[in-house]
């Protein structure tokens, strides 16, 4: 592939993560087609790149947007928004130590057995990426924060790696997902029944 098809494709694939982002932060159902779009474009952005774990990570992503389109249509949600609500505790530490182990062991493997370059940094964004989608599935606000955390590190790793669109896109993806958990936050003290809802 040249390198100005390369270009061109991270550019549509980074216009299609900005409609995706905004539509989440609405908690709109609509969110899902431009998200599967984009990370479909991205499989051969990040292959092409040799960021493995990334490009594997976008594969994942196809599969979780089309899961979680689903459990949100689900929903029945007021003026067409799904409700959020927050995770327990413990909830919390079970997911922070999944994530983690998640992420040194796919780190090792990467490192061990292939030429992908960053291999660790690369890794941890994929596996909390992976984890942060699945807490948006379900509804959980604390998917923001993880996708803030994402965001920086994934800015960083971007230039490094000369995919400038890309880290312009996660640099408007850090603000929008800082929106989107102020807009989460204030939706769940709006309606104090989401605390009761199941998955």
């Amino acid at each position: 592939m040249t390198p100005e098809t390369l270009a061109m494709i991270e550019w549509v694939a980074a216009g299609f993560g900005v409609i995706n982002i905004a539509l989440l932060i609405w908690r709109t159902v609509w969110n899902y087609p431009f998200g599967m779009i984009m990370v479909a474009l991205y499989i051969l952005v990040f292959w092409e790149k040799r960021l493995y774990a990334e490009a594997g990570l976008q594969v994942f992503f196809v599969l979780a947007q089309a899961w979680g389109w689903w459990l949100w249509l689900k929903v029945d949600g007021k003026d067409s928004r799904v409700p959020v609500r927050w995770l327990d505790n413990m909830s919390r530490a079970v997911w922070a130590m999944a994530t983690l182990a998640v992420s040194l062991n796919l780190g090792w493997v990467m490192h061990r057995f292939t030429d992908a370059v960053m291999p660790f940094a690369d890794s941890a964004i994929a596996g909390a990426s992976v984890s942060a989608q699945i807490l948006l599935a379900f509804r959980r606000i604390e998917n923001w924060i993880v996708w803030i955390a994402i965001d920086i590190a994934s800015i960083l790793l971007y230039i490094n790696r000369g995919l400038h669109p890309t880290a312009g896109l996660y640099g408007g993806m850090l603000v929008m997902s800082l929106l989107g958990l102020k807009e989460w936050m204030q939706a769940a003290k709006e309606n104090p029944e989401a605390k009761l809802m199941a998955a």
